[in-house]
């Protein structure tokens, strides 16, 4: 048996990486390229709320600071979360031969900004 027989063997079960065929590693490598920057997203509204609730203690009421803060915190966990469970369903779905799924979270993401550029005007006009 040569090592290109051993890899359509049978996979362990529960190990995702190991199914199908390694992908080609410059559509890995933008795979990670993406993950990364929806990281650097969740980051930067996480350190939006370090600002917001910092820096800003004399522009509104500590209730819609804090509101506001822990929304952007909140925000940027779960887009974390996200970001790593469609890193992970892509390099699943290319070592299938599978097509890529669109992702349902970029209209979220937007909506959930243009709300959160109101509550900054909020703060910074009223």
């Amino acid at each position: 048996m040569s090592l290109q027989d051993n890899d359509f063997a049978p996979k362990p079960a529960g190990k995702w990486w190991l199914v199908g065929k390694k992908p080609d590693y410059r559509f890995t490598l933008a795979n990670e390229r993406t993950f990364l920057a929806w990281i650097r997203t969740a980051l930067a509204l996480m350190a939006g709320a370090v600002g917001v609730d910092q820096f800003s203690p004399q522009l509104s009421s500590p209730l819609l600071r804090h509101s506001l803060a822990l929304s952007l915190v909140v925000a940027g966990s779960v887009l974390g979360g996200l970001a790593w469970r469609r890193w992970r369903h892509n390099e699943y779905a290319m070592r299938l031969d599978q097509q890529l799924s669109y992702s349902r979270f970029i209209c979220a993401l937007s909506l959930f900004l243009i709300i959160i550029a109101l509550l900054l005007g909020v703060m910074l006009w009223g």
